[in-house]
């Protein structure tokens, strides 16, 4: 069974494998690089990313376009974590990269995939028996090529064991923020998103879509009230404190909210509590009474329970893990 371990403060940069397959998606191989590129850590690098194809050189990408890919496959072999991109061509993948992504995963290296790459790891036999998504567009198709997947519709990404795999799109980063976390902590992650100027971590099981459009004559998403409320997340909010906040009934608050982020308000709020929390804990030394009034999460016994359900850690050993606080002598 694969545990995911904090990284050592002093560990060598973590290097990431990002195979390209033709035709590839541009958008899918330049996440993985725009992310981990940010991450800093101690003032060093936290991770390196390499690109690898079958035939290192050109590749065509699905619009179209050629992307220089230097080097072969063998480029899997160093690396900690193998990124499978999403490409055009779900059928007939070349058996090389599936024998090379078998190799990897047989080395104990964390797998993962973007959109259509899943089609790659279940076609290599990695997915059997084990939770897995894709692009929903193409959901069905995953499960009826491959039936012994364990098929997660409409998740954004899902973790099973050293195994990764991600919706489409916007997905990917979702993604690739939650490897971050995974390594470096929620604070560290939450920093990346900033500079990319995306979302923060959101949940893997959130929804990829919503058949519920936001009505039209309002024509504006809650984004400024779950602004306010991270403002506000020691305080005991209430739907009636965000209802009246955003300007509408609790009935619509409570509608609206779900099918803009897929979870209902409190749902959401505990998550961002639960994330404050992280953050304090890796980056101050504050008494855990202090961290769980801070989060909103009330006590120090109501913390330890949110985020040992949540991390399979106490508060003091995901502080020990993940506390970026340097310690005198």
């Amino acid at each position: 069974m694969y545990s995911a371990q904090p990284l050592p403060p002093q560990q060598p940069v973590h290097r990431v494998a990002v195979v390209a397959a033709p035709p590839v998606s541009m958008f899918n191989i330049a996440t993985p690089e725009m992310l981990f590129a940010k991450v800093q850590v101690d003032g060093a690098p936290g991770y390196e990313t390499v690109f690898c194809t079958v035939d290192p050189g050109p590749v065509t990408t699905s619009s179209g376009l050629d992307v220089q890919i230097p080097n072969g496959l063998d480029a899997m072999d160093d690396s900690d974590t193998v990124i499978v991109a999403g490409t055009g061509s779900r059928e007939a993948l070349d058996p090389r990269i599936l024998d090379a992504l078998r190799k990897a995963a047989a080395d104990g290296k964390r797998i993962a995939s973007i959109c259509t790459g899943a089609f790659a790891l279940a076609e290599a036999g990695l997915l059997d028996g084990r939770a897995a998504t894709t692009y929903w567009t193409y959901t069905r198709e995953l499960g009826d090529r491959f039936p012994a997947v364990d098929l997660q519709e409409d998740v954004l990404y899902v973790q099973d064991g050293q195994f990764m795999t991600s919706s489409g799109y916007a997905a990917g980063i979702d993604l690739c923020l939650h490897i971050i976390r995974t390594d470096y902590g929620a604070a560290v992650a939450n920093n990346v998103a900033r500079l990319a100027l995306v979302a923060p971590v959101r949940p893997g099981g959130q929804t990829q879509f919503t058949d519920t459009p936001l009505p039209a004559e309002r024509g504006v998403s809650f984004a400024c009230t779950r602004a306010w409320a991270m403002q506000h997340l020691d305080e005991p909010l209430t739907l009636t404190d965000l209802a009246r906040n955003a300007g509408v009934s609790i009935r619509t608050l409570t509608r609206r909210f779900h099918a803009e982020t897929g979870r209902s308000p409190l749902q959401w709020l505990l998550h961002q509590r639960i994330e404050r929390a992280r953050e304090l804990l890796e980056t101050t030394t504050l008494p855990m009474a202090q961290v769980a009034r801070a989060s909103g999460l009330g006590t120090a016994d109501s913390l330890r329970q949110h985020i040992q359900r949540r991390l399979g850690l106490t508060p003091s050993a995901y502080r020990a893990a993940f506390s970026r606080v340097a310690t005198a002598g």
